[in-house]
Order: structure tokens, then sequence, then C-alpha cells
């Protein structure tokens, strides 16, 4: 019988044993304290991001330009107010808009790519290179004109070789219907005299008589306009007598707001 209760006593501590081996400590694990800091530390990471954040003012320019065109809306709201964050919220988010914009600059791509080609096939067949050259960018297709051969130095009035030129661009333009910009660029070398105070008027009236010429020639003039850089726009540095011939030109430009309005006129038909 004392032997029975030995055991039963003997079963029972070593169970009182075992639970206290088992029994949770009291409080958190160590590593829920790591985890929170490290959550923590995430959540100021991108606090930090959200406040940094912002839109730049050319890429806001562009996005407002093609909500206009593929939502027919002519006042887009400034960034950073609550009505810019509703139109957003109202139109971009809308599946059918964000296909239009997608699909306009598509287009308009595609067209100043097709503009590019055809210049550079109309230089090769007509000997111009070196004289006439295409390229494109942001602006659009951009016909690029040497000035040494339009003009003499320090002068507007385009020289024979220069009309020639114009003459045959004429009929390159004749191809396309969209609105273009004629501007004017100089080199650094500073010019005053009395027709020319600055660089400034010199570029300006070198571009006029290039739009003159194209008028004169048959060239719609509700198409054209003129723009005069001076020398503030210069392709390479003007470190040399070769990369100041290169700054000195006109440049002929098709715009993408121009080719992009033309073709949203296209879509407003195609869908009636």
């Amino acid at each position: 019988m004392a032997e029975k209760e030995a055991k039963k006593e003997k079963k029972k501590a070593e169970e009182e044993e075992e639970e206290e081996e088992h029994e949770c400590p009291e409080g958190s694990p160590a590593w829920v304290m790591t985890f929170a800091d490290l959550v923590t530390l995430l959540m100021v990471f991108f606090i930090l991001l959200f406040a940094m954040g912002s839109i730049e003012e050319n890429k806001w320019k562009q996005i407002k330009s093609s909500l206009r065109d593929a939502l027919g809306q002519e006042d887009i709201p400034e960034i950073g107010i609550r009505e810019g964050l509703d139109v957003i919220k109202e139109k971009v988010l809308d599946e059918t808009t964000i296909h239009a914009v997608d699909e306009v600059g598509a287009m308009v791509a595609k067209e100043v790519e097709e503009i590019a080609s055809e210049v550079e096939e109309f230089v090769f067949k007509n000997k111009l290179a070196g004289q006439v050259d295409v390229s494109s960018d942001e602006r659009g297709a951009i016909i690029t004109l040497s000035d040494t051969v339009l003009f003499p130095a320090g002068k507007s009035r385009m020289t024979a070789a220069g009309n020639n030129i114009i003459k045959q661009v004429f009929d390159l333009l004749q191809q396309f219907n969209y609105d273009v910009k004629i501007e004017g660029h100089t080199d650094n070398a500073p010019i005053k005299t009395e027709q020319f105070p600055s660089n400034w008027e010199l570029s300006a009236a070198r571009a006029a008589e290039v739009a003159r010429e194209l008028v004169e020639a048959g060239f719609p003039p509700t198409q054209l306009s003129i723009e005069g850089f001076a020398q503030y726009r210069p392709k390479v540095p003007n470190d040399s007598r070769k990369a100041r011939a290169i700054n000195r030109r006109i440049e002929i430009v098709y715009q993408r707001g121009s080719v992009r309005k033309h073709m949203v006129d296209v879509l407003r038909r195609d869908r009636r």
C-alpha cells in the first residue's frame, strides 16, 4: 500500500515538473520587438518617399495635352489641386479614355516617324545631304537647313543657292498637311549692327525670310509660325569653327501638337 502511494506521488511530481517545463514564459518573444522596429522603419521610409515625390512640370504639360485631346476638354486643372485629382479619378481611370490617349499617342509617334522617313528619302533623291538633315525629338519631326548655304555671314537675305533649296523643301512640305514652325539659330559670335543689334534679331529675321519664301512659293501662311533663338539653343558647343557652322541653322519643325490635333479630329470623325 505504501509502495502504491509512493508511486502515485512520484508520478504526480513528474507530471507537475513536465507542466512547468512546457509553460510559456511571461511576455512576448524577443524577435517580436525587432520585427516591430523593422515595420516602423519601412513605414517611415515610404512616408518620406511619398512626401518627396513630385511630378515634373514638363511631364504634367504632356499629360494635360493628351488629356485635352482625348477628352475634348479645354480646361484641364493644374497639378496638385483637388480638381486635378477629380479629373484623374473621373476621366483618366476610365478604360475608354486610357485607350483613346494611348491610341492618339501611338498614331502621332507613327506619323512623326513617317515624316522623318519621307524627308530622308527626299534628301537622298535630291542629293541634299550636308545641306538638309532630318531628326525627331519631343518637339516632333525636324528638318534642319544649313545656315552656311542659305545666308551670307551676318545677313538675312537668302542666297541664290538658298532659294533653290527652299523651293525643293517646299515640294517636300506640301506632302504633309500640318502646321510647321520655323526656328532661326545662330552661333555665339556677337553681332551689333543698325539692322541687327543682337543675334536675337538676326535669328528671327532669317526665320522670317524662310517663311516669306515658302509663302511666295504657295505654302499656306496660316500653317506657319516663326521663332528666333539666337545662340541659346546650340546643337554642339561653340568651341570651333566647324561647331559654330553646325549651330547656325534653320529648323522647320512639324510639331507633335499639330499632328496630334489632326489625329484627334480624324478619330472623332470616324467615331461619329
